[in-house]
């Protein structure tokens, strides 16, 4: 089988190539053959004919799917979309439904690696190793404005359970924390951690939030002016989840009036076509990112909280598997779309 790997960095190259030559991981001893074609830019309207001859596409957080890129994908022959990471905000599935796609994601790679990562910003940003990092190099050892807060005994507000929050909750509590969190949809293992609240009652407590939910109508902007002016006077607020529940416009404002006391994010609402890339020798032309980049007490990284050896390993392996399900007609645990597709595909050939 032809796959089309869009977005694909030498890293996904490694990763993927192994998984699908050696079938590490595979769920079973299917005889499936994949021949995979990588692509380093993003799928797109314009980039879509280049899976041409492909029967699936493998994409990443910042592809597009949208409907016009579904049909597009549709007529050239394909029809297993399979994503290497949980979200999928960027995919049109009704369109992919209506169409007869299968779509499979990753829901859980390593949510370790994301809440080690979460962690990790917030005591960077806390404790201003970044800014002392920096100073040291140039021989100035002033300790003036690097002054932090201890983590023991500080209320944490985690904005979304599901493993990772239920991961970082775990390790707050090592540092002796006082966890609060928000979740339409509470996880019971949470309650042993902390004590669940409404949004509203968890901002004004807490020193730091950190969010953790998924992006969809009801959590696009969930940070804006209202719930910033709801947050503590001095919060930390950190990001590793999707750029689009943050209102870029409102942080920057919080900032600048001394309200919002820090800001670490991993990923950026307007981060597609930006992140991933080099784009050192070039004007960026986002004046509301680089205003943020003009704060002391901001952290931006470019959505690496998923980085480490073990999220590659199980994301190319859960791709592996689902291309597998999709092969063999079967019930997919991780897709995306109505079974009825999967009916659909009954009479559709798959060359194996």
């Amino acid at each position: 089988m032809k796959i089309a790997v869009f977005s694909a960095k030498p890293y996904d190259q490694k990763y993927l190539s192994h998984v699908f030559t050696h079938h590490h991981g595979s769920s079973n001893n299917s005889p499936i053959s994949a021949e995979l074609t990588f692509h380093d830019f993003a799928l797109n309207p314009e980039t879509v004919p280049l899976a041409h001859g492909a029967e699936a596409i493998c994409v990443f957080v910042n592809d597009v799917l949208s409907a016009e890129v579904l049909q597009g994908l549709h007529a050239l022959g394909v029809r297993a979309i399979l994503l290497r990471c949980a979200g999928y905000n960027n995919v049109d599935l009704p369109t992919a439904e209506h169409l007869g796609l299968f779509v499979a994601n990753v829901p859980s790679y390593s949510p370790e690696a994301v809440a080690e990562f979460a962690l990790a910003l917030l005591q960077t940003l806390n404790r201003r190793t970044h800014r002392a990092y920096n100073r040291v190099r140039e021989g100035n050892f002033n300790l003036d404005g690097l002054l932090g807060r201890n983590l023991h005994g500080k209320t944490v507000g985690i904005v979304g359970v599901g493993k990772i929050g239920l991961a970082l909750a775990r390790i707050l509590r090592g540092f002796g924390c006082r966890l609060l969190a928000f979740d339409p949809f509470p996880l019971d293992a949470f309650r042993e951690f902390g004590e669940y609240v409404s949004l509203e009652a968890l901002l004004p407590q807490c020193d730091f939030v950190s969010l953790h939910c998924p992006l969809m109508d009801k959590t696009r902007h969930i940070i804006n002016e209202g719930t910033l002016a709801q947050m503590k006077p001095g919060a930390i607020l950190v990001n590793t989840s999707r750029g689009g529940l943050i209102k870029t416009r409102s942080v920057i404002a919080a900032l600048k009036s001394g309200h919002l006391g820090g800001l670490a994010l991993d990923v950026y609402e307007k981060e597609g076509g930006l992140f991933y890339q080099d784009h050192s020798g070039e004007v960026i032309q986002d004046d509301e990112l680089m205003r943020l980049m003009t704060f002391p007490n901001v952290i931006i990284c470019g959505h690496q909280a998923f980085f480490t050896e073990e999220a590659l390993t199980e994301i190319a392996e859960c791709t592996r598997r689902n291309l597998e399900d999709f092969v063999a007609r079967r019930h997919c645990q991780n897709s995306l779309v109505h079974e009825k597709v999967l009916k659909r595909r009954e009479s559709l050939p798959v060359r194996i």
